[in-house]
């Protein structure tokens, strides 16, 4: 095992270790890809289904309060941001809302992709980043973004850090794409790697076990970069000790960087800690790209798997979602951030109520957050379905109203000028895009 981390106390809680790897804080690559466009695409895929009624909280509905009391006492009693009088911003974006000011950072609300009531975090991500109707049609072979790319002349790969494990399912295709990844500083024995694929699985009771194994090593098991989720069969197919070719757990995070500073530090101090933050290096490195011939990122964050205690853990992954966004504003610098578009989305949403840990379990319908110069925001978009239990989706989660792929469909269409055919049938297949939202300026 790795000096960083004690075999004992991690055996020794290692029958408990369970939450969801998709959510796990596992290395992730970032992907790249120069184009012959000047519009910017940046697509963050949050791993673990986001909760979008707590990102944007629908204070405005009636049984909002009902469904989770505490959280629908109002703006002023939880320091959410009110939007428009129906929807208040989560207190942990307010450094956002000069953005959606000025008309920098929008929201779409009551989306999903097609999948439904299954709730798998592996499942749903595949289908998120395959883009397809359903698993059978194509997810495991490339993904929407690539396939995008496929149909543009002149792509060439961005000259990258060739350091990460695998590249993103969302970016996996016949198109020329160049991965880079944080640095690891982490590694598990073989012997750990074959525990943790046997017993890591989405069941929330385990979540904090797994949690407290990883702060074992100096860290914070909810921050920094997510994985691309381990298939089942790369978990269990090869027990002699040959793992699948989608396996990634030989490396994880700096743990020492993913830790919040302690109080009483001077905000220079800080201010150091949170450049160090993965999340805050991929942000910066990217921005840096992106200034230059880069058009296409993308990359993941995860801290979104908030079965119990989600105030908290919520508000943290919150917070590096803030400053991710604002760290690439920073780092690509006024021009290129003037037609850039960045766009977070997650696998699914989550219950609509509140359960008895204080958290929320995997859902249907969430939200999508867009910001960056090139965006027409300072809106929240979509068809609000309601939230009483005749509105609810199987009674139980927000009802979706419309296609996740269509939004992103129509932004690929406005920012590099594609076919909606193309959209339709080739990188998204199936899709049908509707009316366009009117989502750029």
């Amino acid at each position: 095992m790795t000096e960083f981390l004690n075999r004992r106390a991690f055996l020794a809680r290692s029958a408990a270790l369970g939450c969801s790897l998709a959510a796990s804080p596992l290395v992730t690559p970032v992907s790249f890809a120069a184009a012959p466009w000047e519009n910017r695409l940046v697509v963050i895929i949050l791993r673990g289904a986001a909760d979008g009624m707590d990102i944007l909280r629908p204070y405005g509905d009636r049984d909002f309060a009902g469904l989770r009391p505490g959280a629908g006492r109002g703006i002023d009693a939880t320091g959410a941001q009110d939007l428009d009088g129906l929807f208040a911003l989560h207190p942990a974006l307010a450094p956002l809302m000069p953005l959606y000011t000025r008309g920098q950072l929008g929201f779409v609300h009551a989306v999903s992709t097609p999948y439904r009531d299954k709730r798998s975090h592996f499942d749903g991500q595949d289908l998120l980043e395959a883009g397809t109707v359903d698993l059978a049609s194509g997810a495991g072979r490339d993904g929407w973004l690539n396939r995008m790319l496929q149909h543009v002349p002149g792509i060439e790969a961005e000259t990258a850090y060739a350091i990460g494990h695998d590249e993103m399912l969302l970016m996996k295709g016949t198109a020329q794409v160049a991965d880079w990844s944080p640095d690891v500083g982490l590694r598990l024995s073989p012997q750990a790697v074959r525990l943790a694929e046997m017993v890591m699985h989405d069941d929330p009771l385990f979540r904090d076990a797994f949690a407290e194994a990883m702060l074992l090593s100096g860290g914070d098991a909810q921050g920094g970069l997510a994985a691309r989720p381990m298939r089942m069969q790369d978990m269990v197919g090869d027990m002699t000790g040959n793992m699948g070719g989608n396996a990634m757990m030989g490396g994880m995070e700096p743990m020492a960087a993913m830790a919040a500073p302690e109080g009483g530090h001077t905000a220079a101090e800080i201010n150091k800690a949170k450049r160090n933050q993965p999340h805050h290096k991929v942000a910066a490195f990217a921005g840096k790209k992106l200034r230059g011939d880069t058009r296409i990122a993308a990359f993941s964050l995860n801290g979104w798997d908030t079965h119990q205690g989600q105030d908290r853990s919520m508000g943290q992954a919150l917070g590096r979602l803030s400053d991710t966004i604002l760290t690439l504003r920073d780092s690509m610098g006024g021009p290129a951030w003037q037609k850039t578009t960045i766009v977070a989305m997650t696998e699914f949403g989550r219950t609509a109520r509140w359960n008895g840990s204080g958290g929320t379990d995997h859902g249907t319908a969430g939200a999508m957050l867009l910001a960056g110069g090139a965006l027409n925001g300072g809106r929240v978009l979509g068809d609000w379905p309601g939230l009483s239990e005749s509105d609810l989706y199987a009674r139980r989660d927000l009802m979706p109203t419309r296609d996740v792929r269509a939004h992103a469909a129509w932004l690929m269409r406005g920012l590099f000028g594609l076919d909606r055919a193309v959209l339709e049938r080739a990188v998204f297949p199936g899709l049908e895009m509707g009316r366009d939202p009117g989502l750029l300026l």
